[in-house]
């Protein structure tokens, strides 16, 4: 170690008097560098600054967005995860069109597709010769159908790579009397693939591993799939366990010899070469390293812990590690409220803003996009799937396929289309400067480090742009690493300027480009306290699956200018603008978002009576979650909700003082497809005990579009009590509920 530290302080004094003396190298890269007991604080950094990623690795971050598919019987029985208990003729496939998945995934810029081949519940996705369960057990091609084999096929058509899921989980292996999970057979040498009668293999490799039961069923498993189907790119296995039986260990070690062997080209999730990044939710992390602390060899372990902390390869987590080692993350979440497709109408699909702003967090955060798409029960992504994929697909070409540094002047090695170039930085040189032969208008800048062979060294780096005759910085992040997408305000300039600020040992910089985002004013959304405060925001898209906590529309569009109008004239760029919120009882907004000479959508809201005096009198029953009140707190997203029993469901209101009412409006709760009221009546009273009909209301179609709905009066009434009476429940469900309720002078 000592004779490795001279050599440090040698080479470093070399390095910061001439860039061209020295490649910035002290010491052998590698994936895995072991820790010794002596290394300093400062060694263990010269070493971190020399963890680069295998061939394969690299390979796998160039890949950028890649695509998962979840397919099976789940599809059929609307399930995230089955119970290894279903019949296959659950699988109803009729019809398959893996051409148009690819063609999908190809317009959105994916580069690979995931298939999930075996998921938790045991059903296999091709003619496999070691189970019964699965599509060979179907009536999809009377039995001889073969997904995997599709898509292979259409992926070498779309040029698209491919990879597989195999759940090491297996239901129906633990449920089935003769199944081989957690059998406690005795551990032998058994010989991988085992001869099946009648289905001989093409590729004549064979292996011998000392293994039970289970592990000998997924190791031939393995060999199916990566013998019969072309190269494989990635294997992904699962660390979920729905259920476990009689200790059953998986033999990790084998199945990775096997890999390596068979498809040397992939690289294996959730073991040694790419881990989870902690969430299902598309979340990213604001500093996310690939050098990565172990305690054990990482390229020795059987099993690998899931990795969720906010930190986890900063300086000093790397102090406490036995082992650093470059492991790269995916960051992974579905287009649908789910893995699996249930149906188009209750199960959300993600918005076009959403997906590209995860695109640009993940890919532009130092890791990979992995975004499933679940075909649906036709053997086709859905429409609404479709539609997203292409516009995300749209905007990352519009944005990134031009480089508006394509003919600045500056350092050749970092503005060249070569990626393999790269400039090292030295302690005299932390910056890099780029002029362009005339201004140019950017708000997104891309920066990669020269990783395949200078590893992760940036820690901080900041971007200024020369403005006025002043450098003004644009914006500032930590970590780089392969990719780092920075985005920021609109600037226009011919001169800018990188500055590293912190970094271990002195970084390669290989490849800086400048691109425009064009902002799309986003629709907006009016909202109101229920003490008369109204805000104006860029709508949140209805999705309710694993919420990821961030605004993309917000991160998307830094420069709106948002105008609005209370007397219900059409707003216009010289209307009021927006800056926070304003006090209103009554009146019809209107709101239009600007982005520079673009204008949004119209929005508008028509405000009722102010809840802030209203009391509940009597409601019929409530559930405990949903208690009336619920349903006049200027909150659509929470509802009052009735029980089953009483007929009719009924809330009566105190509105504080009698108005003159033209309208009322109902807002369904958008939970689930129970409690809508589509017919009922409304009670007036003089004292809030003694009630006579006023008039009846109805709405329609409430289960498929569960909106605000309102009912004009045929005359107005001068009312302080009203009592709102469910008649009819649509789907003839048993309660009611109402999200919220407005009264209209």
């Amino acid at each position: 170690m000592k004779t490795i530290l001279s050599y440090f302080t040698l080479a470093l004094l070399i390095v910061s008097c001439s860039n061209s003396n020295g490649n910035g190298l002290l010491m052998p890269t590698s994936s895995t560098i072991k820790i010794d007991a002596d290394d300093t604080k400062d060694s263990i950094i010269v070493k971190a600054a020399h963890v680069v990623p295998t061939k394969n690795q690299y390979e796998a971050l160039k890949n950028e967005f890649i695509a998962f598919i979840h397919f099976g019987p789940n599809t059929f029985t609307r399930m995230e995860w089955g119970s290894g208990f279903e019949d296959p003729k659950i699988f109803d496939l009729k019809n398959l069109d893996t051409d148009q998945w690819c063609k999908a995934m190809k317009a959105a810029n994916m580069e690979m597709v995931i298939l999930t081949v075996k998921h938790h519940d045991g059903f296999v996705l091709w003619q496999s010769r070691y189970t019964e369960h699965g599509i060979m057990s179907t009536g999809f091609q009377d039995g001889k159908g073969d997904i995997l084999k599709e898509l292979s096929a259409s992926c070498e058509k779309y040029g698209l790579k491919l990879g597989v899921y195999l759940s090491p989980a297996d239901l129906f292996q633990i449920e089935n009397k003769d199944g081989l999970y957690g059998n406690l057979s005795t551990y032998s040498d058994r010989v991988i693939p085992r001869r099946v009668d009648g289905r001989p293999f093409k590729n004549k490799t064979t292996f011998t591993f000392n293994v039970d039961d289970y592990n000998e069923y997924f190791l031939n498993q393995l060999f199916e799939l990566l013998t019969e189907y072309g190269p494989i790119h990635e294997v992904w296995f699962d660390g979920a366990h729905p259920k476990r039986k009689g200790g059953q260990k998986y033999n990790y070690l084998a199945w990775k010899e096997l890999i390596s062997a068979l498809a040397p080209e992939a690289v294996v999730f959730g073991k040694q070469d790419i881990r989870w990044c902690g969430n299902e939710a598309g979340a990213t992390r604001d500093t996310e390293w690939n050098v990565i602390p172990y305690q054990s060899n990482p390229l020795e372990m059987n099993s690998f812990a899931d990795i969720t902390g906010e930190d986890i390869g900063s300086r000093e987590k790397l102090y406490d590690a036995k082992y650093l080692h470059y492991q790269q993350a995916e960051t992974n979440t579905s287009i649908r409220e789910g893995w699996f497709y249930r149906d188009d109408t209750s199960q959300k699909v993600r918005s076009v803003d959403d997906v590209f702003d995860m695109y640009e967090r993940s890919v532009g955060g130092n890791t990979t996009f992995l975004l499933n798409i679940p075909p649906n029960r036709e053997g086709k992504f859905s429409p609404e799937d479709v539609r997203v994929l292409n516009e995300v697909g749209e905007r990352i070409n519009e944005t990134y396929s031009t480089n508006l540094f394509a003919d600045a002047s500056g350092l050749k090695n970092v503005l060249d289309d070569d990626v393999n170039t790269f400039e090292l930085l030295n302690s005299d040189i932390k910056e890099i400067i780029i002029e362009t032969k005339k201004p140019v208008t950017i708000n997104r800048l891309v920066i990669q480090e020269a990783i395949a062979t200078h590893s992760e060294r940036v820690e901080k780096h900041a971007v200024d742009a020369w403005i006025d005759n002043t450098w003004k910085e644009l914006v500032s992040a930590t970590n780089i690493g392969y990719k780092r997408i920075l985005r920021f305000p609109e600037t226009t300039s011919n001169k800018f300027r990188i500055r590293v600020l912190e970094s271990r040992l002195n970084p390669a910089i290989s490849y800086i480009t400048a691109h425009y985002y064009n902002t799309r004013p986003p629709q907006l959304s009016i909202t109101r306290t229920i003490d008369g405060q109204v805000s104006i925001q860029p709508k949140k898209h209805d999705f309710g699956w694993k919420p990821h906590g961030e605004d993309s529309a917000g991160n998307l569009n830094t420069e709106l200018e948002i105008r609005y109008t209370t007397d219900g004239s059409e707003p216009t760029k010289d209307s009021k603008l927006f800056n926070g919120s304003f006090l209103a009882t009554s009146g019809d907004i209107k709101a239009v978002a600007f982005s520079k000479d673009q204008k949004g959508s119209v929005v508008s809201k028509k405000l009722g009576i102010l809840k802030s005096d209203w009391k509940i009198i009597k409601v019929d029953s409530w559930s405990s979650d949903h208690k009336s009140e619920l349903a006049i707190d200027e909150n659509p997203n929470t509802y009052w909700r009735s029980g089953e029993k009483g007929s009719p469901h009924f809330l009566e209101l105190d509105l504080g003082q009698a108005y003159t009412l033209k309208a009322f409006a109902y807002t369904p709760q958008k939970e689930n497809g129970n409690g809508m009221i589509e017919k009922g009546v409304i009670k007036v009273s003089n004292d809030g005990k003694t009630w006579k009909a006023f008039e009846s209301f109805e709405f329609g179609n409430l289960i498929n579009d569960p909106v605000m709905r309102t009912h004009q009066f045929q005359s107005a009434i001068t009312t302080r009590y009203i009592r709102i009476e469910s008649q009819v429940i649509a789907g003839g469900k048993k309660t009611a509920a109402i999200a919220e309720l407005d009264f209209f002078e």
